[in-house]
């Protein structure tokens, strides 16, 4: 079973809406053990925004990037611009030599950095339930870059 680390952001309702789709796409695919989202995984007794904060969670999410087999992010953030959080993700997974798939779901060009980094583009969350996380097939994005 694949465990998954979950990269994107969810800072408005759009952002939440679409991860919460994907939580649920991905919770339904038999080929998944573990999902680890920030979302939903936020360190109880800790006030966001404080040093604390930030460094417990900063220390948990690469931890888990590290155990993570596959990582799933959102490349969906404003126009053609991915959430900078999220692309530190990215390369710390790829850098990790993670496969990454890569969910791009918005009609925007996308990054040239990501676009290499990729193992998998999807462009419908709904492709997370069915995706084969134990052979992961590649498939590349095929658009204009910049």
């Amino acid at each position: 079973m694949t465990n998954i680390y979950l990269a994107g952001p969810f800072f408005d309702d759009e952002q939440i809406e679409r991860i919460e789709r994907v939580e649920k796409a991905l919770a339904a695919n038999p080929k998944i053990g573990h999902v680890f989202s920030p979302r939903l995984d936020e360190i109880p007794g800790l006030t966001m925004g404080t040093p604390e904060w930030a460094t417990q969670t900063f220390q948990m999410d690469v931890s888990q990037i590290d155990k993570a087999d596959v990582v799933v992010a959102l490349s969906d953030f404003v126009d053609d611009q991915v959430d900078s959080g999220t692309a530190f993700e990215i390369g710390y997974a790829f850098h990790s030599k993670k496969p990454i798939v890569l969910l791009h779901e918005k009609k925007t060009i996308l990054n040239l950095m990501l676009a290499e980094s990729l193992h998998a583009h999807l462009t419908d969350a709904a492709d997370l339930a069915t995706y084969d996380f134990s052979t992961l097939p590649e498939s590349h994005y095929e658009g204009k870059v910049i």
